[in-house]
């Protein structure tokens, strides 16, 4: 289990082998490039005189600060995740990581994948296992007809596909 959540962070820890991937490049982008530049921006713009006016200099402060805390956050998070790479002993069930179709009581279908939660909204469709929909999903069989209730109300869906490509 985590040994440390941010305030507002919860659910989860399992992530796919993608969203992990990213998450990765995202931390090192920041430490090996972003980072630095913003320290030579922030040295260069403290060298120009007064700090309490200088708007670069107060600007080049704020974004290092916004860097740490994300590389902070990255940097507690990523040892904690696991990753989800293959499908599940049951394929025809929904569990993490699956891609699913779903019809709602219009008949209107819409598709979306469950992931983890610091992937949810990465991609079209993408929704957190934790999301109230992925719950009323999880362990559902195509045909099997359902009912959720999301913010929008109290609706009846079916599953309509299930595949972990």
């Amino acid at each position: 289990m985590s040994r440390y959540r941010p305030p507002g962070e919860k659910g989860s820890i399992y992530i796919t082998a993608e969203g992990y991937a990213r998450l990765r490049e995202e931390y090192d982008q920041l430490w090996r490039v972003r980072r630095p530049e913003v320290v030579k921006a922030l040295a260069t713009a403290a060298a120009e005189g007064d700090r309490s006016e200088n708007a670069e200099y107060q600007y080049r402060k704020k974004e290092l600060r916004e860097i740490d805390r994300r590389v902070r956050y990255l940097q507690v998070r990523l040892p904690d995740l696991r990753v989800v790479d293959r499908a599940p002993d049951q394929p025809d069930r929904v569990f993490f990581g699956a891609r699913v179709e779903l019809a709602d009581d219009a008949g209107e279908t819409r598709q979306h994948r469950i992931v983890g939660p610091d992937e949810a909204g990465e991609g079209p469709g993408y929704i957190s296992v934790d999301s109230p929909l992925a719950r009323a999903l999880l362990g559902k069989q195509p045909g099997e007809v359902f009912t959720v209730r999301l913010p929008a109300g109290e609706t009846e869906m079916e599953l309509v596909s299930v595949s972990y490509s």
